[in-house]
C-alpha cells in the first residue's frame, strides 16, 4: 500500500498519531502486542515504515524469545533489509519515547483500525467508479460485484477471539438460559417449524443456523418451504422473506391461497370455482392480511443483494430461499462449484450476522436415480459442491416413494401411498437424525405431519 493516494485527488485518511502511539507502546511495553494483535493487522497500518515495523513485531511475537526492543528490532530489520525504509534506529527510538503512556494502547489501536476500514472503502469506492465508467462491465454484474466488495469487508473484520470458558458460560450460556425463560422468552426461542416431529428432532428453527432442504425436482420442495413460511408467519406469528428464484410472487401467492383455503391449486389456475370455494378463498386472503410475509422473485439474484433488502425490511425473523442452484455469484469463479462454495459460505455467515434463520432450498443430482431400488437421498447427493453439506447446519431431504411408482412391479404398486412423504433429517449440529413420516396433500401443495402439536 502507497503513503499517499496517487490515482485520485482524495486524501486517505489516516492517524499518523495513533501509528506511532500503537508501536511506541509496543517498545515500551511488550505485553501490550497481546491486546494490539486482537485489533490489528500489518496492512492496517498506512505508512510502509510503520507497516515493516510492526511486521518484525509480529514475527519475534509469534516465534522469538527476546525482548522487543528498538536495537533488536532494527537488527532484525537489517537482516531483512528494511531498515532504511523502516527509517532506522533512530526512528525507532523516536517512536518510543514520544509515547506518554502505555494505558491507552487498545484505544489508539482502534483508531488504526477505523482509519484502515475508511481507506478501503474509499479504495474500493474507487475501483467501482472506475469500473462503472470505462464501460466494459455489465451493469448488473457491477452491482454484484460492489455488494460482494462492501460485504467481505464487513466479514473482513474480526469481532472474536479466545474467551475463557468460565466467561462463556456466564455471559454466553446462561445469559441464553435466562433469556430463554424469562418473560420475554418468545423472543429469544427458535422458531417452531410448525411440524411438530421435525421441531424435536431439530429444535425448531434456530437463530444463525443455515438450513438446507434437498431434493429431486417435483418431490415439493417448494411446497415444503412455503408450507413453513405460512407456519412461521400465521402462527408463530415472525417476519418471514421468501426469495424465490424460479416462480412469480403470483405463483407462490396462489399456492399459499390455495393451501389455506383448502382449495384445490388447478382450480386458481382455471378459474373454475364454486361460491363456497369463493367465500374459502376470501376468507384465506383476509387471514395473511396481518401476517408478514414477503414475496421477492427476483431472478439471479445474490446474496449481497438478499443481505441487503433483508435489512431494508428490518427486523426480519427468518429468510426462505428457493432455491440454491440458481442463485447468482456475486464474483466470477473459475467454475460452478467455487461460485456455489462461495454462496453457501456467504449465507452460512448471513445467517450469522443477522443472527436469524436461513432455509435453503437445493435440487439433488442424478446420483439418487442410479441406486437400483434404494433411491432415497444421501448427502453425496448434493450437486455440484460439496461445500453445502460442510456450511449446513442442518441438512434435510424430501423423498416420495411414488415418485419412482413405475420402477416397482404392477402388482405392488397398490402398496405404495400416493401421499406418504419421508422427511430425511441427514445432518443435525443440534442433535439426532432420523427420518419422519407425512402427507403430502397433491390438490392443495400442503405438507402436514403426524405430529399436530403445532398445527391447527
Amino acid at each position: 500500500m502507497p503513503d499517499v493516494n496517487n490515482s485520485s485527488s482524495v486524501t486517505l485518511p489516516y492517524s499518523l498519531d495513533a501509528e506511532q502511539a500503537v508501536l511506541g507502546s509496543i517498545l515500551i511495553e511488550p505485553d501490550c502486542m497481546e491486546e494490539v494483535v486482537n485489533i490489528v493487522k500489518q496492512e492496517y497500518f498506512f505508512l510502509s515504515s510503520h507497516r515493516v515495523i510492526f511486521s518484525s513485531m509480529m514475527t519475534m511475537y509469534s516465534g522469538s524469545k527476546a525482548k522487543i526492543d528498538p536495537v533488536v528490532i532494527a537488527d532484525v530489520l537489517a537482516k531483512e533489509g528494511l531498515y532504511d525504509v523502516a527509517g532506522g534506529r533512530e526512528y525507532l527510538i523516536t517512536l518510543r519515547d514520544s509515547v506518554p503512556s502505555t494505558a491507552n494502547v487498545e484505544t489508539y489501536a482502534k483508531i488504526v483500525e477505523e482509519k484502515y476500514l475508511l481507506r478501503t472503502l474509499i479504495t474500493t469506492s474507487q475501483e467501482i467508479i472506475e469500473s462503472a465508467t470505462n464501460g466494459e462491465t455489465d451493469a448488473n454484474l457491477l452491482l454484484n460485484s460492489a455488494e460482494q466488495k462492501i460485504y467481505d469487508i464487513r466479514q473482513g473484520r474480526d469481532s472474536g477471539g479466545p474467551k475463557k470458558v468460565s466467561d462463556v458460560i456466564i455471559n454466553g450460556v446462561y445469559d441464553r438460559l435466562y433469556k430463554l425463560t424469562g418473560e420475554d422468552k418468545e423472543q429469544y426461542q427458535a422458531i417452531p417449524s410448525g411440524f411438530g416431529m421435525l421441531d424435536k428432532y431439530i429444535t425448531g428453527l434456530n437463530k444463525s443456523d443455515f438450513i438446507l432442504i434437498g431434493a429431486r425436482p417435483a418431490m415439493g420442495k417448494t411446497s415444503f418451504a412455503l408450507n413453513l413460511a405460512q407456519n412461521v408467519t400465521m402462527l408463530a406469528k415472525k417476519k418471514c422473506v421468501f426469495f424465490s428464484l424460479e416462480m412469480t410472487k403470483e405463483q407462490l401467492a396462489e399456492r399459499l391461497l390455495s393451501a389455506r383455503a383448502g382449495v384445490p391449486s388447478n382450480k386458481l389456475r382455471t378459474g373454475e370455482l364454486t361460491d363456497d370455494e369463493w367465500v374459502r378463498l376470501g376468507n384465506a386472503a383476509g387471514d395473511y392480511d396481518n401476517v408478514e410475509l414477503y414475496l421477492d422473485d427476483t431472478a439471479s439474484i445474490t446474496v449481497p443483494e438478499i443481505k441487503s433488502r433483508v435489512r431494508r425490511l428490518k427486523n426480519v425473523d427468518i429468510i426462505l430461499i428457493d432455491y440454491l442452484g440458481l442463485i447468482q455469484s456475486a464474483t466470477r469463479k473459475e467454475n460452478r462449484v467455487q461460485e456455489v462454495s462461495e454462496i453457501t459460505r456467504n449465507l452460512k455467515m448471513l445467517a450469522k450476522e443477522l443472527n436469524i434463520p436461513v432455509v435453503c432450498c437445493a435440487q439433488l443430482s442424478r446420483g439418487t436415480e442410479g441406486r437400483g431400488k434404494s433411491h432415497k437421498p444421501q448427502l453425496s447427493d448434493l450437486r455440484e459442491s460439496g461445500s453445502i453439506e460442510q456450511d449446513a447446519d442442518i441438512v434435510m431431504f424430501l423423498y416420495r416413494p411414488d415418485y419412482y411408482r413405475n420402477e416397482v412391479d404392477d402388482d405392488k404398486q397398490d402398496e405404495i401411498d400416493e401421499n406418504l412423504t419421508e422427511l430425511i433429517v441427514a445432518k443435525n449440529r443440534h442433535g439426532a437424525v432420523g427420518t419422519i413420516e407425512m402427507t403430502f396433500d397433491k390438490e392443495f401443495t400442503r405438507f402436514r405431519s403426524i405430529d399436530k402439536k403445532y398445527e391447527e
